[in-house]
C-alpha cells in the first residue's frame, strides 16, 4: 500500500470514528430532551401515576415546602388548583405544604421577579399567561433550561412532556432552545374567538357574527352611544384580548388590520378585563364579545344561550405555558409542581372542572372516567385542534407587541369618544340611505388610517407602520417616552376623527363628493385561501426559529454525508493508483 492510500484509509478512519462520536453525541441529546420508552427514565418500570415521585424524594431531604407561583390564572383556577395538588401524594411526599399564587398582570411580572430574586426570595414557578411574556422573560434569562444533566430533577417533566405532541393543529407546544433543552412547556390549549348571545341576537335583530371582520359591520351601531352590542377589553389588562389584537393584525395584515380593530373597537364598550367581557355576555348587557375559549366555553355552561365561535381561518391554537424559574431555591418541588400539572393524573383534570371549561394539553385525560364525563369538551378539544388556524410570527408578535397595546390604548381607548361619536354618525347615515357604498367606505378607510405623529426619538414626522412599532418598542419601558407617544397618537386620532367627521357633514351638505371607489375593503374579511397562508408581515424584524426536524436528526444527515464523501475519495485514491 503506496503512503497516498494509508493516509486516505488514516483519514477515513479518523472520520468514521468521529462520525461515530457525533451521532452517540446526538443520540444522546434526543434521549435527554425526548424520552420515548420507560426503560430510558430514570426511575425505571415505576407506572403510573406520577412514576418520577420516588426518584424525586431521593433528590431532596427538604419538607414544609411553600411554593410561590406567578401567574397570570384567575382565582377560581388558584383554588382547584391548591386543592387538588395539596391532596396530591406529590405535594404529601415530597413535603410540599402551601402554594402562594402571585396574581399580577404581565407589565408587573419583570419587575416583580426581579425584585423578588435581589430580596433573596425568588418566585418558584410561572404559570399561565400566553407565549409572549413567556418568550420575553425567558430572554431575560428568568426560565430554567430543562438540561437534565444539570438539574436531574426535570426528568419528570421531561416524562409528562413526552406524553404531549411538538405541535397542536400547527402550533408548537415549548419552547426549545438551540442546543434542544425545553424552556416553557404547554400546560393547556387556547384558540380565540367571540363569545355570542343569541338571545341578544335575535333581540337586536342584527347578524351573528363569525369572523372578527364581522364586528365592525355598521349594525352594531344603530343604538350607539346608548346602547354598545359589541364588548373588548383594554390590551394593557388583558393578555388574551391583546393577543386576539395580535392575531388580526396578522390575518388581515397591518394596516388593513388597524382598521378592523378600529371598527370593533368603535362598535365596542371597552372594559377593564377579559373576564369581564365573558360576564357582559353572559348577562345579556352585549350581543356578543371576543373571548379566549374557555371562557366563552364557561359563558356556555352558565348560559344556554351562549355560544362560542372560533371565525374560521382566522385564529390560532396557543399553548399556555407553564416553566420553572431560574432562581428557584425549591427546583426539585417546582418540577414536581410542572411535572403534576401536565399529568393526565394530575393537573390536566383541573381544566376538566365546569367552573373552569380549558382545554387540557394532554389528551390523554380524557381516556379518564374525570375526562369521559366531559364529552363537550372533548369535542371542543376536537374542533380546536381540527386545523384551519392562521400562520402566526410568534417573534413578530413579541417584537411589537407593547407598541401595539400603547398605540391601541391611545387611538382606541382613550380617544373612543370622539371614535365612537363619529363611527356613529358614519353608520347611522350609511343606514339610512344618507351615504352610498362608495361614500361609506372612503370615510371608514380614513377613519381607520394609521395615524402620523412627531417621533420623540427624532423629533421628525413618523407613521405607526410595523417597522416603526418594532423600532420603538424597546424604548416603551422608559416612562417619559412611552407617555410622550400616548400624547401624540391620542391627539393624532382625535384629530382625525374630528376631521372625518367633518368630512362626512360635507358629504351630507353636498359639498364634497367621493367618486372613485376605494381599492380595499375592511368589512370583507380575507378569503380562505388568504388565510390559510398568511405570511408574517414583510417588515417583520425577526422570523421564528424553523422547528420540526430534532437538531440530532440533522447532524445525522450531515455526517451521512461526509462519510460518503469519505469513501468516495478513499477509493478514488486508490483506483489511481
Amino acid at each position: 500500500m503506496n503512503l497516498t492510500k494509508s493516509v486516505s484509509l488514516l483519514v477515513l478512519i479518523l472520520l468514521i470514528t468521529s462520525i461515530m462520536s457525533v451521532g452517540v453525541h446526538a443520540v444522546s441529546i434526543d434521549n435527554a430532551n425526548r424520552q420515548d420508552t420507560t426503560d430510558q427514565w430514570p426511575w425505571g418500570e415505576s407506572e403510573e401515576p406520577f412514576p418520577w415521585l420516588e426518584y424525586l424524594k431521593g433528590l431532596t431531604d427538604e419538607r414544609g415546602v411553600t411554593l410561590t407561583i406567578i401567574t397570570r390564572h384567575e382565582s377560581t383556577i388558584q383554588q382547584i388548583t391548591k386543592e387538588l395538588f395539596l391532596q396530591s401524594p406529590v405535594a404529601q411526599e415530597l413535603g410540599i405544604t402551601d402554594i402562594q399564587f402571585l396574581a399580577l398582570g404581565p407589565d408587573l411580572w419583570v419587575d416583580f421577579i426581579h425584585r423578588r430574586v435581589e430580596i433573596d426570595k425568588p418566585i418558584d414557578v410561572a404559570w399561565g399567561g400566553g407565549p409572549t411574556i413567556f418568550n420575553y422573560i425567558d430572554q431575560l434569562g428568568y426560565v430554567m433550561a430543562l438540561n437534565p444533566s444539570e438539574h436531574p430533577e426535570v426528568y419528570a417533566i421531561l416524562y409528562e412532556a413526552s406524553k404531549i405532541p411538538n405541535r397542536i393543529a400547527g402550533s408548537p407546544t415549548r419552547l426549545t432552545d438551540d442546543n434542544g433543552y425545553i424552556h416553557w412547556i404547554g400546560a393547556a390549549i387556547s384558540s380565540f374567538g367571540i363569545t355570542v348571545n343569541n338571545d341578544k341576537v335575535n333581540e337586536y335583530g342584527v347578524p351573528k357574527p363569525k369572523t372578527w371582520s364581522d364586528l365592525t359591520r355598521p349594525d352594531y351601531a344603530k343604538y350607539l352611544p346608548s346602547s354598545q352590542l359589541i364588548a373588548i377589553a383594554d390590551p394593557l389588562m388583558s393578555t388574551s384580548n391583546t393577543r386576539m389584537y395580535e392575531i388580526i393584525l396578522q390575518a388581515y395584515g397591518w394596516e388593513e388590520g388597524w382598521k378592523v380593530l378600529t371598527l370593533m373597537a368603535a362598535n365596542s364598550k371597552i372594559l377593564d378585563s377579559s373576564s369581564g367581557v365573558r360576564d357582559a355576555v353572559i348577562r345579556g348587557d352585549v350581543v356578543a364579545g371576543i373571548t379566549i375559549d374557555f371562557y366563552g366555553y364557561t359563558a356556555m355552561h352558565q348560559n344556554p344561550a351562549c355560544e362560542y365561535v372560533i371565525p374560521e381561518n382566522e385564529s390560532i391554537i396557543n399553548a399556555d405555558p407553564i416553566a420553572v424559574l431560574a432562581d428557584s431555591k425549591h427546583p426539585v418541588h417546582a418540577a414536581a409542581f410542572v411535572a403534576w400539572v401536565l399529568s393526565e393524573f394530575g393537573g390536566q383534570i383541573v381544566w376538566l372542572d365546569p367552573n373552569v371549561n380549558r382545554l387540557p394539553i394532554n389528551a390523554k385525560v380524557f381516556d379518564l372516567p374525570e375526562g369521559q364525563e366531559r364529552p363537550d369538551l372533548y369535542e371542543a378539544y376536537v374542533k380546536a385542534t381540527a386545523g384551519g388556524a392562521i400562520l402566526f410570527n410568534e417573534s413578530f408578535a413579541t417584537a411589537t407587541e407593547r407598541a401595539m397595546q400603547y398605540y391601541f390604548k391611545a387611538t382606541l381607548v382613550n380617544a373612543h369618544d370622539d371614535l365612537q361619536n363619529t363611527w356613529a354618525a358614519i353608520a347611522k347615515a350609511y343606514l339610512n340611505g344618507e351615504i352610498n357604498d362608495v361614500e361609506y367606505q372612503y370615510l371608514i378607510d380614513k377613519l381607520g388610517e394609521i395615524v402620523s405623529f412627531k417621533d420623540p426619538l427624532t423629533g421628525q414626522t413618523a407613521e405607526f407602520t410595523s417597522k416603526y412599532a418594532a423600532k420603538i418598542n424597546p424604548n416603551l419601558t422608559q416612562a417619559e417616552i412611552a407617555n410622550a407617544l400616548l400624547r401624540e397618537w391620542e391627539d393624532a386620532a382625535r384629530q382625525k376623527y374630528q376631521n372625518v367627521y367633518m368630512e362626512l357633514q360635507d358629504i351630507l351638505a353636498g359639498r364634497k363628493t367621493i367618486t372613485t371607489p376605494p381599492t380595499e375593503t375592511t368589512t370583507t374579511p380575507p378569503t380562505e385561501t388568504e388565510t390559510t397562508t398568511t405570511t408574517p408581515p414583510t417588515e417583520s424584524p425577526t422570523s421564528p426559529a424553523p422547528e420540526g426536524i430534532p437538531p440530532s436528526t440533522i447532524i445525522t444527515i450531515v455526517a451521512i454525508v461526509i462519510l460518503v464523501v469519505a469513501i468516495a475519495v478513499y477509493f478514488y485514491m486508490g483506483r489511481r493508483k
